[in-house]
């Protein structure tokens, strides 16, 4: 009992350390018209300056996603934290653009090491039999994380003084308390290697996995670009739009999606892969139509209505994928597999948002945002028709990994 009880401290403690990174990530979100106004940039910088975190996520996925694997979890997210303690010093630091550039690649790099690690070593911390609830701890973690970052940011921002400086100071203090905490934690890789055993990892794609890799990817890049628009441009249609200039209220509105993201996820163990991803299809389209009638109507309402249902389908959907491929694969493929996943799920946050800024100027934040919706809704729909006519096999997801913007 006392041993069950200590490994349910230290994966709970392992969960909030996830949760204080992924937090770092979003943290800039309510904060980036307060950034126009002082660097005096566009809408579709601030798009590009979002995306520039993909960039970072891609890059440590392909060059070192295996890496805790091989010398250890813990090194891996005490790399981790060191970056998302830097990103907190460039924003900090920031004097011009460069520097928000620079912050929002470290925040993809920290992210990218915590994505994989972080997930396996909360589900290797906890007790034996226990990987249904670990599962859940690691989920929570990972997009509670996530929403709590624009949703801590607005707050301060709006009640609290230096709203570009105290977020990103009490951001540096919990990595602190973060790195504390993970020193006296036990390390769950017991044969480590050096860090030359290290090797990129090459997506691939096996010929099996390639008739259910395409609608798992479709359907995963959808719900990344969803929130990626949410999280990089929701805070100015809020703003501009519908007159909504409480940054607690924008933080709060980008946080339902990513805690309805985590409802979703959890429901894959119920609904089952088989129903979970055309599920999640039709939720993330339900999602895209309210979101057009938010940017038609100008409604709050709706904006709201559509981050839940959204949220939900991305949970699904993403939860779902990773189950599909994973069961599809070799063992000694899956991990290459699911990278390239990965790769595109994160490829969903950048290119069709950075495609949203460029549409701003000549036709409009509200025009811009009704063409995304069109090309999503065609790559979701033709996801969700083809999984209908073929729809895979059942899986068991409870050890699936998670993951998020």
């Amino acid at each position: 009992m006392d041993g069950d009880r200590q490994g349910w401290r230290q994966c709970l403690l392992s969960g909030a350390v996830f949760a204080v990174c992924m937090v770092g990530t979003t943290l800039p979100t309510p904060l980036y018209g307060l950034y126009q106004d002082k660097f005096d940039f566009s809408e579709l910088t601030v798009t590009v300056v979002y995306a520039v975190y993909a960039v970072g996520v891609i890059g440590i996925l392909l060059l070192a996603g295996n890496a805790s694997d091989a010398v250890g979890r813990r090194p891996v997210l005490l790399w981790g934290l060191g970056f998302a303690a830097a990103s907190a010093v460039c924003f900090l630091c920031a004097t011009a653009l460069g520097w928000l550039y620079a912050g929002r690649l470290l925040s993809g790099l920290s992210a990218g090491l915590f994505t994989g690690a972080a997930t396996a070593y909360v589900m290797e911390l906890a007790p034996r039999g226990g990987t249904s609830r670990a599962t859940f701890v690691a989920t929570a973690a990972n997009m509670g994380g996530l929403g709590c970052g624009p949703l801590l940011a607005g707050v301060l921002a709006q009640y609290a003084p230096w709203p570009l400086y105290l977020p990103f100071v009490v951001h540096l203090a919990l990595v602190t308390c973060s790195v504390a905490v993970l020193l006296r934690l036990t390390e769950t890789v017991r044969e480590r290697r050096p860090v030359s055993a290290v090797r990129p990892q090459r997506p691939d794609l096996p010929p099996r996995v390639r008739a259910v890799f395409g609608p798992a990817a479709a359907a995963s890049f959808v719900g990344f670009a969803l929130f990626g628009v949410f999280t990089s441009v929701s805070p100015s249609f809020l703003a501009h739009s519908l007159d909504v200039h409480n940054r607690a209220v924008s933080g709060l509105v980008v946080a339902l999606a990513f805690f309805a993201s985590t409802a979703g996820q959890l429901a894959v163990g119920r609904a089952g892969t088989a129903r979970s991803l055309p599920l999640g299809c039709a939720a993330l389209l339900g999602g895209l139509a309210l979101l057009a009638g938010a940017l038609h109507w100008n409604l709050l309402p709706l904006v709201v209505l559509s981050a839940l249902v959204g949220g939900v389908g991305q949970g699904l959907a993403f939860r779902g994928a990773v189950s599909a491929v994973a069961q599809a694969s070799d063992a000694d493929r899956r991990a290459a597999v699911i990278s390239a996943l990965f790769v595109i799920a994160y490829t969903g946050i950048s290119v069709p948002v950075i495609g949203v800024g460029l549409l701003v100027g000549p036709i409009g934040l509200e025009g811009a945002g009704l063409v995304f919706i069109a090309c999503m809704a065609l790559v979701v729909s033709a996801a969700g028709v083809y999984l209908l006519r073929r729809p895979v096999p059942a899986a068991e997801t409870s050890g699936a990994r998670q993951g998020g913007p």
